[in-house]
């Protein structure tokens, strides 16, 4: 029977985390697809793992794998974790916080499903899903970094930065990913491209995102080192 591992980074998110998980379980897959759930808590400071810890307790007929780090490693440490713990066919990454919807699985599974895809990434800069209306500047610099990874890939991706990356695992797990925290969208990116015949393919999404009061996290600091990593995994370490 075919599986879906779903792996979650979470640091920080115990207001949040229980909500996630409840929406991961109640996902009907495609094709009978079963779900493994992989949570990797980033060593919070919060409540985050002892709410883990209870919804565990309280959903044993989950596949539901939970690690802890000891010291905060990091975003891309967290999801490195996860992929080395992964035993589906396939394996998506999903954020703790509520910007992406797993309801919308199927729409990045579809492609697999069909036979035509090893990787699908999903857009929240096309289709007709809804968008939430955030900050200008933020997606200036999506664009901007999507535009230089696609410069240096060969790609025509319209969002790089997206969190709902769908992988065939044996491929994700073939890679060499180096960095720890927020670096990771554009590393794997530039290492998948480089995969001979890798089938690449985007498919559009919704999102829900976050203000900083409501807990996102990343900032400008971040962009300047996705800019670094474009450059580092393009140009001089492959």
């Amino acid at each position: 029977m075919p599986l879906l591992s779903i792996v979650i980074p979470a640091y920080n998110e115990s207001k949040t985390i229980h909500f996630i998980l409840e929406k991961v379980k109640l996902v009907e897959l495609i094709s009978g697809y079963k779900k493994e759930i992989i949570i990797v808590d980033d060593c919070s400071t919060d409540d985050t793992f002892e709410s883990i810890q209870k919804y565990k307790s309280l959903n044993e007929e989950l596949e539901l794998k939970v690690f802890r780090h000891e010291i905060n490693k990091g975003k891309g440490a967290a999801i490195h974790t996860g992929i080395k713990s992964a035993t589906g066919d396939i394996t998506i990454i999903q954020d703790a916080d509520l910007e992406y919807d797993p309801n919308e699985y199927n729409i990045l599974l579809e492609p697999f499903v069909k036979g035509i895809a090893d990787v699908v990434y999903g857009s929240r800069f096309v289709g007709g899903n809804p968008h939430r209306i955030l900050f200008f500047w933020h997606s200036i610099g999506n664009k901007f970094l999507t535009f230089l990874s696609n410069m240096f890939t060969n790609l025509n991706l319209t969002d790089m930065e997206t969190c709902y990356k769908m992988f065939n695992t044996k491929i994700l797990q073939s890679l060499n990913l180096k960095e720890k925290r927020f670096g990771f969208e554009p590393e794997v990116t530039a290492k998948v491209s480089r995969v001979q015949g890798i089938r690449i393919y985007e498919v559009g999404i919704s999102y829900y995102g976050r203000t900083f009061q409501e807990g996102k996290k990343i900032n400008w600091k971040d962009g300047f080192r996705a800019i670094y990593c474009i450059l580092k995994y393009n140009l001089f370490f492959k």
